[in-house]
């Protein structure tokens, strides 16, 4: 049972794990200004580099603001995804230490994301630039793939549906204290390198469709079904009762966004809800690429209100 006081200690994870973060880059910023000091005593002049103004004026201006994004594969997938399209239709520059495949427990708990996000602030701070606001994604891959069948009770059992004491235990417990151990330590980095919070931006996902359909048939590095397997495994035959059940873990894993984004150390913490973005309808394809990533029409439909949500930040 999440209580106060189990609150309480995700945020002091978090606040230990950047405390750490930031003495482990404060010992490789040492050694990278030592490395820097000695090549600039024997570096060899060298030609200044220009470039024509005709091709940097073709590259366009900089972008509105600098975004900083962690997250998994709806930050980083093939072509289409959140972050390019914030990039190339709403005009943002943006690093990202996202990784497809990555869950969320991963995020909060394996130092790799958070050295990396680190790393990134480091960087823009070095060039004078302070990012807008920081975007998180993540919780698809802790509900979704193989495991799936394991948050269902079987059709034909007399309590047939989602089981509610694994999926407390996934959402309302697992991914819910790993949310916020992730936003205390990228706030308290935040706090560190910078000397104030940034705004952090973190979105549900909308209602997708367990049609068995899988990133380009099922293969590569995203390969999926996520949804359908678990479904017919756990004997639910009828599209109709796939469709409400899986409304039904999407609505739970957003009200658990929304608890996270309500805390008191969190008021600078902004969620979006995406529910009822993309078309559950006949035409739900147009939307949907598979049965967890939306087409490339449909991430630029979930992309529009995310950048409203950054363009409205004081």
């Amino acid at each position: 049972m999440i209580t106060a006081q189990t609150i309480a200690k995700a945020i002091e994870v978090g606040q230990n794990q950047a405390e750490a973060i930031v003495r482990f880059r404060d010992e490789e910023l040492h050694t990278r200004n030592s490395a820097i000091r000695v090549a600039l005593e024997t570096m060899v002049s060298r030609p200044a580099f220009s470039m024509e103004a005709e091709k940097r004026d073709a590259l366009g201006p900089e972008g509105l603001d600098i975004l900083i994004a962690e997250g998994d594969s709806w930050f980083d997938y093939p072509l289409n995804d959140i972050l390019r399209i914030l990039e190339d239709h709403h005009g943002y520059d943006v690093e990202s230490v996202a990784h497809k495949g990555d869950r969320v427990e991963e995020m909060a708990y394996a130092d790799g994301q958070l050295e990396e996000f680190t790393r990134r602030i480091e960087k823009l701070l070095r060039r004078g630039s302070i990012p807008r606001a920081i975007l998180l994604s993540g919780g698809g891959n802790d509900v979704a793939g193989k495991e799936f069948g394991m948050l269902l009770n079987h059709a034909a059992s007399a309590i047939a549906g989602l089981n509610d004491l694994i999926v407390d235990g996934v959402i309302d417990e697992r991914a819910k204290m790993a949310y916020v151990t992730i936003i205390s330590n990228a706030t308290s980095i935040c706090q560190q390198r910078i000397g104030r919070t940034l705004p952090i931006i973190v979105h549900g996902y909308d209602y997708p469709i367990p049609d068995g359909r899988g990133f380009l048939g099922g293969w590569w590095f995203l390969p999926g079904p996520w949804l359908e397997p678990g479904f017919r495994e756990k004997g639910f035959k009828h599209m109709d009762r796939r469709v409400e059940l899986t409304k039904e873990l999407i609505d739970r894993f957003n009200n658990m966004l929304l608890d996270v984004t309500s805390l008191p150390e969190f008021s600078h913490v902004h969620y979006v809800d995406l529910r009822g973005t993309l078309s559950v309808a006949d035409d739900y394809k147009d939307d949907w690429a598979n049965e967890l990533h939306p087409t490339g029409k449909g991430f630029r439909k979930v992309s529009s209100k995310i950048a409203g949500v950054i363009a409205a930040l004081p």
